[in-house]
């Protein structure tokens, strides 16, 4: 029998109670301390971890502060001072196609309107919502791959999608939890939910969880029996 709306949302406030709990400093770990420099971390996040790009943008964000500087840095330049992340020549494409974009249309801020956000280059609507929730504190979800994962696997949403994923989140998650909703998934997603062999066993919210393919515990093995020898 499908789950009603109704009990779904109930469902989901209890799953978000409990998160709440194994991980209550959950946030973003990107560092920033404006809003442009999350915009540019984020489009340097994709398909690599937070810690190496907090260690790039820990010498680049003391020497590029405005869109300005951003715009003004060479390609080839750029390329080279954010190899480590890799897919180094599209972000700094993006990344240069964004600076201009802002000071030719925003006077070199960072717009805090959704729409204004995905027109600029590079600019998804995954990375527009982590900006407008973590820099402007405006309620979004942002759906990563973790967000994408374990949503289904809790029977939050079901799509191909991610802006499906999005749009159904959204309709059972309340809004002024949208944003703290996406740190506390990626972060069970990376502890607990993996893509692999999630930990059901430890999960927080196993008994929330409809998934069938729960992984389980594994038995000890027996003690080992102490050798028997003979005394000389």
């Amino acid at each position: 029998m499908a789950e009603s709306r109704p009990a779904k949302k109930a469902r989901a406030r209890k799953i978000l109670a409990r998160l709440s709990k194994a991980y209550p400093d959950a946030r973003t770990e990107l560092h920033f301390t404006t809003p442009l420099d999350l915009l540019v971390a984020t489009i340097l996040s994709a398909q690599c971890t937070d810690e190496r790009v907090n260690a790039v943008t820990a010498d680049l964000f003391t020497r590029y502060r405005t869109a300005e500087d951003w715009a003004g840095i060479p390609l080839p330049t750029l390329e080279r001072l954010i190899h480590s992340t890799g897919f180094f020549r599209a972000k700094a494409r993006s990344l240069n196609g964004m600076a201009r974009a802002l000071v030719e249309r925003h006077r070199g801020e960072v717009p805090k309107a959704l729409e204004d956000l995905v027109d600029l280059p590079g600019v998804g609507r995954k990375t527009a919502n982590v900006v407008l929730g973590n820099a402007f504190g405006i309620p979004a979800l942002a759906v990563d791959t973790h967000v994408f994962r374990v949503s289904q696997r809790l029977g939050l949403a079901r799509a191909d999608d991610p802006e499906e994923i999005h749009d159904q989140l959204c309709e059972v998650v309340p809004r002024p939890r949208w944003t703290q909703a996406s740190h506390l998934l990626i972060l069970h997603g990376r502890r607990v939910c993996f893509a692999r062999k999630p930990a059901c066993p430890a999960c927080p919210v196993r008994d929330l969880c409809p998934w069938p393919d729960k992984t389980r515990a594994t038995p000890a093995p027996p003690p080992r029996r102490p050798a028997s020898g003979r005394s000389s």
